[in-house]
């Protein structure tokens, strides 16, 4: 199973604005946030990328996309039926292959010089099966992931057999459905949104279409669909993902990026100046 396609669902009307962005990589270059996440992509050997926009926005995205434009294609989602409709919009250009998916209101931080996604589709490739990277969560922040449930694949860290998948589930649902043996009590594993699927849930979207076209396919139905038919894996994910809609969401991105790349000790520097400077005008004010 060879990896060569990505999906980047980019098309949601409050995020589609998201990806053209502009920030400082690790590199210390200046690039969109699409122009970093179709980096990661490619950092995962991928040679083709379909960016999933709203009508009209192709253009635009084609400037941001930069000196990788070449590499992408777009696919307009003509209404806005939500997440798992963006995904299979692009099901022409999957076709019957697997491929990478990046939601494209996030933006992760490696540790390491190896990416979040290459290593999601090493594991996908070796095992021959979809792969989601999922996350380590506190039960409070379920409102806001989808999540599974299953077992861990002996002698192997941090792998997961899915069993169960719920879309923002409730605790009591999570604690009834999601537990997995070994985990914490009151934590469960959360999409990190990095996934690599195969043809099957193409098909199983389209299933859900056909049977309501004016429905909102969802991507987590598909998905627990998808863990019974075949083999289907978790990994967990030890670095962070970061949701640049969410409130100072681009700022901490920055952040991120700023102190894992070469200027770290720049940024570190400036850092501790503002905050010194912070505390002398405080202390002045104060009268102290």
């Amino acid at each position: 199973m060879k990896i060569k396609k990505a999906i980047i669902t980019a098309a949601g009307e409050r995020q589609r604005a998201l990806p053209l962005q502009t920030l400082m990589d690790r590199d210390g270059e200046e690039k969109s946030v699409l122009g970093i996440l179709i980096e990661q992509a490619l950092l995962a050997n991928v040679e083709e990328i379909c960016v999933v926009v709203w009508p009209g926005d192709e253009a635009r995205y084609a400037q941001a996309a930069g000196r990788h434009a070449g590499h992408v294609r777009f696919a307009p989602q003509p209404r806005p039926l939500g997440y798992g409709n963006a995904v299979w919009c692009a099901r022409e250009f999957a076709g019957d292959e697997p491929f990478l998916h990046l939601v494209g209101d996030h933006l992760w931080v490696s540790s390491t010089a190896e990416t979040c996604a290459r290593r999601v589709a090493q594991i996908a490739e070796r095992e021959e099966c979809a792969v989601s990277a999922v996350q380590l969560t506190r039960e409070s922040f379920l409102p806001s992931y989808g999540a599974v449930g299953g077992r861990r694949v002996p002698a192997r860290q941090g792998l997961y057999r899915v069993e169960t998948v719920l879309e923002k589930p409730t605790p009591t649902e999570a604690e009834q459905r999601l537990n997995v043996p070994g985990l914490r009590a009151g934590y469960y594993l959360c999409f990190f949104g990095i996934h690599v699927l195969t043809p099957t849930v193409m098909g199983l979207l389209g299933e859900q279409m056909s049977s309501a076209p004016d429905s909102r396919p969802s991507l987590s139905a598909a998905l627990a669909e998808l863990a019974r038919r075949e083999q289907y894996l978790a990994v967990e994910e030890p670095d962070r993902r970061y949701d640049i809609g969410a409130r100072y969401g681009l700022l901490m991105a920055q952040m991120a990026l700023a102190l894992s790349g070469r200027d770290r000790a720049e940024v570190l520097a400036q850092l501790v100046e503002l905050l010194a400077t912070r505390d002398t005008a405080a202390g002045a004010g104060s009268g102290l």
